[in-house]
């Protein structure tokens, strides 16, 4: 077996961190020791935005009126389709209770967060779609308080279409604020009193660094990077469909990666050949993007086999994963490493992105390896319970008295001891060798 890459990538996902990361500490320094101030001042430098923050409740509504009613209909349908399946989600998840011994009682509950800290962002498009993605499935957990921020746009603040998918998806507080200062406002609590318990919401390498260095201080979705694609095809393909699909990912930006993984060399041929025509034909912000992206990051490989193909395919461990080939059911089975996975030529990506109902924001740079996507549990803790009668306690005791001296922890076995003394002062018990040293 042999794998032939056609195209290699030139750099990777990792290559441009550095200066990030600099950049962001930076940053973050300053907010800790100024507050709001910095902000104020980081949104004035970086986005020309001197304006309220806090958008009040009537300029929200008198805004999302001007909305066409089209277009509130296609964001309304799309809201729907995201909180039927994060409800859907919830659903798969249960509280219960167990009795593990007589008289031994244990419990899960399922708690959302308090706060949750939405990013949108609006750069290089208006990405309406994360504003519902976000906001609808940490609302469908049941988190009280949601706060989400998105970039101003032309000077006019936030895009009247982000805002009203925010508003549709049940916002409780919109900033008026992007980059690392949103991220830096939402965790601290600037502006709305109420820091979040978790950050989510895709954005760039700024965005993701910050949240990245905020992480513990608050939780976090997803590790993210800039957005990836791959594709697994077999000679049953339609190559321009799959040059399509990889140049509509590799417009998020010059950064994008976009894998091709075939066992048809016919087909990799046909697909290298579409793709420059198809950014060619794009306008120029998204042809600027997709052409930097599939020059750097761009990548085609011949496998002999499908175990191959899906072996190289969970080594990248792709953000996005689309399938085009024979016995869907196989890959579905044998694939391990995806934020989220896309079955046949019927669906793509862009379905996914912004209106078939699963999450969009997915793990990237390898991190499908171990986490999935946003979901609702994302925003529920899974807390345990426990209580036990004095019978129980009985049982229970001796062995941990004995556990923890075997383990060097006699304040641990006296918590045990003192129980038994009380409950049964009459008895003796075998409690171990008590620890000396």
């Amino acid at each position: 077996m042999a794998i032939d890459l056609l195209k290699r990538a030139s750099k990777t996902p990792a290559t441009e961190t550095a200066t990030a990361q600099a950049v962001v500490a930076s940053m973050l320094d300053d907010i800790r020791a100024n507050g709001e101030s910095a902000v104020r001042a980081h949104a004035k430098r970086l986005d020309g935005w001197d304006g309220e923050i806090v958008v009040p409740p009537e300029e929200i509504e008198r805004r999302a009126r001007a909305v066409p009613a089209s277009v509130r209909r296609d964001i309304d349908f799309a809201v729907a389709q995201v909180r039927a399946f994060a409800l859907a989600q919830k659903a798969s998840t249960r509280e219960f209770e167990v009795e593990l011994h007589p008289g031994v009682v244990a419990g899960q509950r399922l708690v959302p967060v308090n706060v949750a800290g939405c990013y949108v962002p609006t750069g290089r498009y208006a990405h309406i779609a994360s504003a519902y993605m976000s906001v609808a499935t940490a609302k469908a957990a049941g988190v009280p308080t949601v706060v989400a921020c998105s970039t101003p746009y032309r000077g006019e603040g936030i895009h009247p279409y982000v805002l009203y998918a925010m508003k549709a998806a049940g916002a409780d507080m919109i900033l008026t604020l992007g980059g690392v200062q949103a991220v830096a406002a939402m965790a601290y609590g600037l502006f709305t009193g109420k820091p979040a318990d978790i950050l989510v919401g895709p954005g760039n390498k700024f965005v993701a660094e910050a949240k990245r260095m905020l992480y513990g201080q608050v939780g976090i979705d997803v590790f993210a990077g800039p957005s990836e694609v791959a594709v697994i095809a077999d000679e049953t393909a339609d190559p321009r469909i799959v040059a399509s699909d990889l140049v509509g990912q590799a417009e998020h930006g010059h950064e994008s990666p976009a894998w091709l993984i075939t066992t048809s060399r016919p087909l990799a041929d046909a697909v290298m050949r579409a793709v420059p025509d198809l950014v060619a034909a794009l306008p120029p912000t998204a042809r600027d993007a997709a052409g930097a992206a599939w020059r750097d990051y761009g990548e085609v490989a011949v496998c002999d086999t499908r175990e191959e193909a899906a072996a190289l395919s969970d080594r990248h461990a792709p953000e996005h994963l689309e399938v085009h080939a024979r016995d869907l059911d196989w890959w579905l089975a044998r694939l391990t490493c995806y934020g989220s996975l896309f079955l046949g030529e019927e669906t793509t990506v862009a379905f996914g992105d912004k209106a078939s109902g699963p999450n969009h924001i997915l793990p990237t740079k390898g991190a499908a390896r171990y986490s999935g996507g946003l979901s609702v549990h994302k925003f529920l803790k899974t807390l345990t319970w426990q209580r036990m009668d004095r019978d129980a306690a009985r049982e229970i005791a001796q062995v941990t008295a004995r556990i923890s001296r075997l383990e060097g922890m006699e304040g641990h076995a006296r918590s045990a001891d003192d129980r038994l003394a009380k409950y049964y002062p009459r008895e003796s018990f075998d409690l171990g060798d008590s620890v000396t040293t």
